[in-house]
């Protein structure tokens, strides 16, 4: 009888080994997944930029450093491989085109023009299924980061060298009113 108890319990244990294993291993997963999610966001920013910058060019004689930050930001996407510098360039992009858009506001035709309302249409849109892939990306690592912190899963996820992940933060630009003036004032 107690032959079958041990046995019992090393079945019982052997499953709960396994399946906070398989559980750790599925929410690392999908926190790959989300991440993938931005990167497939950000490319899609980042094709839209081109037809930004050309469509602008004509209008914003005066705002070439605007332009230049944003095809120069665009040409790096191909060299971030990290999620840390996908996140720094994702920022300094949101800055970019934050100044961007402050200064097709100071040009009425500009703002008129169908082609740039196109554009800028569809990256606001890009601009919300980012932002919906951020919170996807950061529920996911919350996840992932909750099972790896508690007990009984932080047992297993130290013995698979699991560390906690950072979190996809809002840039500071973003957390703030632009000063339109203060922007032009100092170009």
């Amino acid at each position: 009888m107690s032959l079958i108890i041990t046995i019992a319990v090393i079945v019982l244990l052997a499953f709960i080994y396994i399946s906070l294993r398989n559980g750790l291993i599925g929410k690392k997963n999908q926190v790959a997944n989300a991440e993938s999610s931005i990167d497939v966001m950000l490319k899609k920013r980042f094709d839209l930029l081109p037809n930004l910058i050309e469509t602008a060019k004509a209008y914003m004689q005066h705002e070439k450093t605007v332009l230049t930050e944003l095809t120069e930001l665009r040409s790096q996407v191909n060299s971030a491989t990290s999620t840390d510098e996908k996140a720094a360039l994702d920022k300094q992009m949101s800055t970019a085109l934050s100044h961007f858009r402050v200064a097709v506001e100071a040009y009425p035709e500009l703002k008129a023009n169908a082609n740039i309302d196109t554009v800028l249409r569809s990256m606001n849109e890009v601009e919300a299924q980012l932002s919906a892939s951020r919170r996807s990306f950061n529920a996911a690592v919350t996840d992932f980061n909750n099972a790896v912190e508690m007990f009984p899963s932080s047992i297993i996820a130290n013995s698979m060298n699991l560390k906690t992940l950072p979190l996809f933060e809002i840039p500071e630009v973003e957390r703030q009113n632009i000063d339109a003036a203060a922007l032009f004032n100092n170009k």
